[in-house]
């Protein structure tokens, strides 16, 4: 039993464990939904369609986002966003990045006053260059800003849903806070490490979205190991810049949240950013590519919006760029290798 009854509310269950309440069912919002109950909280995940709310609770799987994992029997899907809130103990923020504003939103009235919200999804804001704390924090109260937290690391939603042992990070600007979450979350399979950190944590999650569709790309045009290792390491060196001049920590990028998820969404198969870049690179033009995809590849949004925040801030980010200026169609996949490969020479760090 997690010991975790400082997070309680006064409607909490009296056996310690937490009423938590996630906001979105696709693949990761679900996975983290069924990780919290295997834990054995008592967890409700709120569906934005009403048949993947029907399908988790009578057929015990979420057939269109998660299909194939079966789901603890104690995972309880709500149609209606503020039924999910009553009496949380802990919210789980898990919307995509471009409707994170609009659901945030409509929860707003119905959030608990104390309980950890914990953001989950990776992304920067269109317009506005907010990471998703910044931009709870541009949204919700005064009162509910020392709650935010950040979870974020190399974890692929179906390999969290099925116990694969997996290693995240919280943070939170507040040690206590993100020692909370871990609490919460910790279990033999899961194993979560605390930052304060929080700019740091949530660049790296943004921005390995557009640079692993750069990946995927160099494995549609067959390209060699050479290729990918040197898109990942030099990928880094691009949100390393960033996060510096965002106020983020360089240790943070050398970490789980940087370069652990960024290897993992660059290498593995299971990754939906890097799958768009494969059929990017073999061909296929965006448009055909996400009309295909029921599930959000997130780095087709966040290429624009991560780039956009580089450019504000004189950082140069020339991977991000060519995967831009692929997506918009203004060059091809081969003639953006050419490219980066023929910049000017320059030392390795400047």
């Amino acid at each position: 039993m997690v010991k975790t009854s400082k997070m309680m509310s006064p409607n909490s269950p009296k056996n310690g464990l937490l009423k938590v309440c996630v906001l979105g069912a696709g693949s990761w919002g679900t996975a983290l939904a069924a990780h919290l109950a295997k834990v054995g909280h008592h967890v409700t995940i709120w569906a934005y369609e009403a048949e993947v709310a029907e399908s988790i609770n009578q057929d015990h799987e979420n057939t269109a986002f998660l299909p194939e994992i079966e789901l603890p029997q104690n995972l309880k899907a709500k149609n209606d966003l503020g039924q999910g809130l009553i009496d949380a103990d802990m919210v789980l923020m898990v919307m995509p990045s471009h409707v994170y504003r609009t659901v945030l939103k409509e929860a707003m009235p119905h959030l608990p006053k104390e309980a950890p919200l914990v953001s989950c999804a990776k992304g920067i804001e269109k317009g506005t260059g907010f990471t998703m704390c910044n931009l709870a924090k541009d949204l919700l109260p005064g009162e509910h800003h020392e709650q935010l937290c950040c979870l974020s690391g190399p974890s692929f939603a179906r390999e969290v849903a099925k116990s694969v042992p997996t290693a995240v990070t919280v943070a939170a600007v507040d040690q206590a806070m993100a020692q909370r979450v871990q609490d919460a979350f910790a279990s033999p399979w899961l194993r979560v490490y605390t930052s304060t950190d929080l700019v740091g944590i949530e660049l790296g999650g943004a921005v390995k979205n557009p640079l692993a569709i750069a990946a995927g790309m160099c494995t549609g045009l067959n390209a060699g190991h050479n290729t990918l290792a040197a898109l990942i390491t030099r990928g880094l060196a691009e949100m390393t810049r960033l996060s510096l001049a965002m106020g983020g920590r360089l240790e943070t990028l050398s970490g789980l949240a940087g370069l652990g998820d960024l290897v993992l969404t660059c290498t593995g198969e299971l990754s939906r950013n890097r799958t768009v870049g494969v059929r990017l690179g073999k061909g296929e033009s965006i448009s055909q590519i996400t009309s295909s995809m029921r599930m959000v590849a997130e780095g087709v949004h966040n290429t624009d919006t991560v780039l956009d925040l580089a450019q504000s801030l004189g950082v140069e980010m020339p991977i991000v760029d060519a995967v831009h200026r692929v997506i918009h169609s203004k060059i091809t996949p081969a003639k953006a290798l050419e490219e980066l490969m023929t910049r000017d020479l320059k030392p390795e760090h400047y």
